[in-house]
């Protein structure tokens, strides 16, 4: 079965910097393209960031373009997000997902709290 499994968050000072991982297993990693969600309570869900398959191209929001890198090891079937000049605003349980034959799949979250 479809298995994605987030770790890496935690409390950071504004400014600071995190990496988030996600390991993936049940399905062929490297055709998926694969991204992270994040979602505070009251607020939808919103896609921060995208790769595609090969991790040749990627996306961001805008909000966190320049500051966040989203990577990923085919080899190892693991995508990551590195944070960079945290905000207060991006505190955020942050989700791993894939969108596969239409079912998206996701991980049970990992919470990223950015706050002095």
């Amino acid at each position: 079965q479809v298995r994605l499994v987030e770790s890496g968050g935690g409390l950071v000072q504004p400014g600071g910097s995190l990496r988030l991982s996600c390991t993936a297993s049940g399905f062929t990693f490297n055709t998926a393209a694969m991204t992270w969600f994040r979602q505070t309570p009251g607020r939808l869900r919103e896609l921060v960031a995208a790769i595609t398959e090969t991790g040749d191209t990627t996306n961001y929001m805008d909000s966190v373009r320049g500051r966040f890198t989203i990577s990923r090891d085919n080899d190892k079937n693991t995508v990551d997000l590195e944070m960079n000049s945290l905000k207060p605003e991006d505190t955020a349980v942050y989700y791993c997902s894939v969108l596969l034959r239409s079912n998206r799949y996701w991980g049970q979250g990992t919470l990223v709290t950015v706050s002095s």
